[in-house]
């Protein structure tokens, strides 16, 4: 039996309701609001949902204790991200010079992301102030910085005040978000995105780097990972089956909202049947993107490829050549 920790992604519900099931294994998903802060010497799972940026930065010093899959099971935009007051002015990244920036982990894949968009908009990190806190009052105090903590710069505020609460205050202009606060889908909320057009400016951006951002791969433990050498593309195989099964369904059952239907309409308009594809090949140029932000940001100094950093799938991908 192999022991799988996600997140409660909806797409792997084919696969928790036993719709869709292996031949080769048997698997077991735990659904966690939090993922095991360190899946390499976590005995409850064999693999698990891991950021990318940790796999990644680990890997650049070093590190062995996971065996990375190229499979991207949180992947997305980061345009839509970066939130503001509603009564805010401010609907450019480069108008955030000068100006103080809420972010919950530095270090995080997501962010790492944002980061970059809002560089390619005008926004530096040296331009603005960036307040490391807790987004919200219920989430826990930890180290959010890091080695990565440049005074004046990149702080963390003592205390940890709920970042949401500052935004609502008018005492920090903006939050990076990995997933849109409480209230922010209903009329009146006291949220916005920062830009006004989203879909526009994301659009824009695929359509120069061919890519839409990963943030999270699922990692197996090494001496798994050597006793069954199959076993990797074979989970990865069934994640992306319970995707496509889990598409097909929303695509035929689309009425749990009103307007489904335009959007699954309009993302199969706007971005290849492809985007979504696992797999070294698939994902080389996003990979090769993602070093050179970490090398960028001062994230890691590293000489990383993608073929270093997922070597399991290089020498796969080699031998089925």
């Amino acid at each position: 039996m192999i022991r799988l920790a996600l997140r409660d992604w909806d797409f792997i519900t084919p696969l928790l309701l036993g719709d869709l099931v292996s031949d080769r294994f048997e698997l077991k998903i735990e659904r966690l609001a939090t993922l095991p802060d360190d899946f390499a010497s976590d005995p409850r799972f064999d693999a698990s949902e891991i950021s990318f940026s940790r796999y990644t930065t680990g890997r650049a010093r070093g590190e062995t204790g996971v065996v990375g899959i190229p499979n991207f099971i949180m992947r997305g935009f980061r345009h839509r991200c970066v939130v503001t007051a509603a009564d805010s002015k401010l609907t450019r990244f480069d108008e955030l010079h000068g100006k103080r920036i809420g972010i919950a982990g530095w270090q995080d894949s997501g962010n790492t992301w944002t980061r970059a968009a809002m560089a390619e908009g005008g926004l530096g990190i040296d331009d603005a102030f960036w307040a490391v806190s807790r987004l919200a009052a219920d989430h826990p105090i930890t180290d959010r910085v890091g080695r990565y903590g440049c005074p004046g710069v990149i702080e963390a505020l003592p205390g940890q005040p709920p970042l949401l609460d500052l935004l609502a205050a008018g005492e920090i202009d903006a939050v990076l978000m990995p997933f849109m606060p409480k209230g922010f889908f209903s009329k009146g909320s006291r949220f916005r995105a920062l830009l006004p057009d989203i879909r526009a400016a994301e659009r824009d951006y695929f359509g120069k780097v061919g890519f839409v951002p990963g943030m999270h791969i699922i990692g197996l433990k090494p001496e798994l990972a050597a006793r069954e050498p199959w076993l990797a593309q074979a989970l990865s195989d069934l994640l992306d089956e319970s995707q496509r099964v889990w598409l097909e369904k929303r695509r035929r059952y689309a009425d749990t909202t009103p307007w489904l239907i335009d959007e699954l309409v309009r993302s199969g308009h706007d971005l290849p049947e492809s985007w979504n594809e696992s797999g070294l090949a698939a994902n080389r140029t996003m990979i090769t993107a993602f070093i050179e932000q970490l090398r960028i940001q001062q994230l890691a100094e590293t000489d990383l490829t993608p073929e270093t950093l997922f070597p399991a799938a290089s020498a796969l991908e080699g031998a089925n050549r």
